[in-house]
């Protein structure tokens, strides 16, 4: 940008910050006519669509800043206002947000029974059906259209972008009218009275699951997982471990796009003797597109979940429906979108450095710098997946164990042991 440009474009700056659109348009109309570079054209038509009235016209300037930067948040959030995607009134200033409330809510939920018997219904795990805890009825899950992702800038302009779950949520039972409480982070809970299951509806308060990964392992084939892999690892429990527990964790995912920076010198050589080296220069950019980078939404689970994050094939993931968690426990996310994107952000950036590195194979880079700022999240998407969990004792101590609900894949946080058990004898299998 010359000086020129700089000049024209802080003028139409300021003269629209005052309300003075016509001598605004003056001056952004001269810009546009002499510059010569990206970043000008870029801001130059961003402000021209905000002191032009006419609609089509601020659309073609929208459009035209998006051709030359298709990240530009403020142009994506004005073109969605335009196409009615985003509304006014639901935009928020991150930095005065709405205070969250921790008072206790009174929450809707859905209530699934047979509609033959009145019985129980749960999610069986074939994928496909609710079944009959009684009378084994079965109810075959519909396929749902296909979720798309979610446009990443339009849902961090509203308040559910930066909201947790805060508050204790009361729930009427639906079919004997008892009132029972859950934790601000559950979704699923069950009637202490009358044992039905109740999932919790969205509020539009709270960003609600898109897509899940139905739970298809069964309980007993994750206590023969567990199982094999004990004997395999020839580990001997100190007492009895308990049968593994089914859930659904939250997941965000995410698609990370831009540009990323970077420079260092390269060590060609060095003298051991003098302790004088010859460095070389080097600089470039790095395209980046990362698919689907994972971030865990529950923190108890957060230093795990990355472990067997890569067993779960995100994009077989099925359209959320509340029917799957029927009789499963369920988390919602304790992680905002916005500080989840930060830990995405960061692995984009870790993946961008590693492979900038080795397109120099063995030669050292020192000083090594890039810079993230071009770097933006697209599209973002929370997805549950389906766990089972226990504790594993031994050694003193105790250890995690996760199953991937779908395919049975097992990580323990227990370090490899030579030692011999019987875990079938302490599950009582």
């Amino acid at each position: 940008m010359t000086d020129y440009d700089n000049q024209l474009l802080r003028q139409a700056i300021i003269h629209a910050k005052a309300g003075e659109y016509e001598a605004a348009r003056r001056y952004l109309a001269r810009a546009l006519d002499l510059a010569d570079d990206r970043e000008t054209r870029v801001w130059a038509n961003y402000w021209m669509s905000k002191v032009v009235n006419d609609p089509q016209e601020k659309r073609e300037y929208l459009e035209e800043t998006l051709a030359y930067e298709p990240t530009h948040p403020e142009a994506r959030r004005e073109l969605a206002i335009l196409d009615g995607k985003l509304k006014p009134e639901d935009l928020v200033n991150p930095d005065a947000l709405p205070t969250a409330t921790a008072e206790a809510q009174t929450a809707q939920a859905d209530r699934f029974t047979c509609p033959k018997c009145g019985g129980r219904m749960v999610y069986a795990p074939d994928g496909r059906s609710l079944y009959c805890e009684y009378c084994t009825r079965n109810q075959t899950l519909s396929a749902a259209p296909l979720q798309q992702e979610q446009d990443f800038i339009l849902k961090m302009a509203t308040a559910q972008g930066h909201r947790t779950a805060l508050a204790v949520k009361t729930l009427t039972c639906q079919g004997c009218g008892a009132q029972f409480v859950l934790p601000p982070q559950q979704m699923t809970g069950e009637c202490a009275y009358c044992g039905s299951n109740h999932i919790i509806r969205g509020d539009g308060q709270l960003l609600q699951p898109d897509s899940i990964l139905p739970m298809r392992l069964t309980q007993s084939q994750a206590v023969q997982t567990l199982v094999n892999w004990v004997e395999q690892q020839g580990i001997q429990p100190q007492r009895k471990v308990q049968v593994p527990r089914g859930m659904y964790l939250p997941m965000w995912t995410f698609d990370i796009i831009g540009v990323i920076p970077w420079s260092g010198y390269i060590v060609r050589s060095k003298y051991n003797s003098s302790e004088w080296e010859e460095r070389e220069y080097v600089q470039g950019e790095k395209q980046i597109y990362y698919d689907d980078i994972l971030v865990p939404g529950a923190p108890k689970l957060a230093d795990l979940l990355p472990m067997i994050a890569s067993a779960f094939e995100i994009q077989s993931a099925v359209p959320y429906d509340a029917r799957y968690l029927a009789g499963w426990p369920a988390e919602l996310p304790q992680m905002s979108l916005a500080q989840a994107s930060l830990e995405a952000r960061q692995q984009a950036a870790y993946r961008a450095r590693q492979f900038i590195q080795r397109d120099f194979g063995s030669q050292h880079i020192v000083n090594f710098s890039y810079s993230t700022a071009r770097v933006s999240v697209a599209t973002f998407k929370l997805v549950l997946v389906p766990l089972w969990l226990t504790i594993l004792p031994a050694e003193g101590s105790e250890y995690r164990v996760l199953i991937d609900g779908v395919k049975g894949t097992l990580y323990c946080e227990l370090p490899p042991r030579g030692w011999m058990g019987w875990l079938k004898q302490l599950l009582g299998t």
